[in-house]
């Protein structure tokens, strides 16, 4: 009994960290997608990069965040998100990234709570909550 009231304990906080994950992420995505990316394009060209890779942006952004709200490749998801946060912490906000604004909170602290919500759910899954369960255990 203990048990299944802590599995299901459990499979209720990942349905959770999904749902606000990507629920809150995928806000982003959209603005993104209708309100241009021209300063994602600046930044890359400011660095040197190559300008196609904008598209990653809005994409992960978009995609990645309906995945987790589906509970479908959770863990892909998770990554992408991880990679995504990563990239954004050191091409757009360093060195400034871990200076304290002026409400005392990190330059990069929205950027750090989609960091550890998508890496929690690389390593735990999507929990029992989900659309479909693939047969490999690296797919959900």
């Amino acid at each position: 009994m203990q048990n299944e009231k802590t599995s299901l304990n459990l499979s209720i906080a990942l349905l959770l960290i999904r749902v606000s994950t990507g629920g809150l992420l995928l806000f982003h995505g959209i603005a993104k997608l209708m309100h241009g990316h021209d300063f994602i394009r600046a930044m890359l060209a400011g660095k040197g990069l190559p300008g196609f890779l904008w598209l990653g942006v809005p994409l992960t952004e978009v995609i990645a965040p309906i995945l987790l709200l589906l509970g479908v490749f959770t863990r892909m998801a998770g990554v992408g998100i991880t990679v995504l946060m990563l990239i954004t912490i050191f091409l757009a906000h360093m060195p400034n990234a871990f200076s304290v604004t002026d409400t005392g909170g990190l330059e990069v602290e929205l950027n750090l709570l989609y960091l550890s919500g998508a890496l929690a759910l690389v390593f735990a899954g999507p929990g029992k909550f989900h659309i479909i369960s693939p047969s490999k255990y690296w797919l959900q």
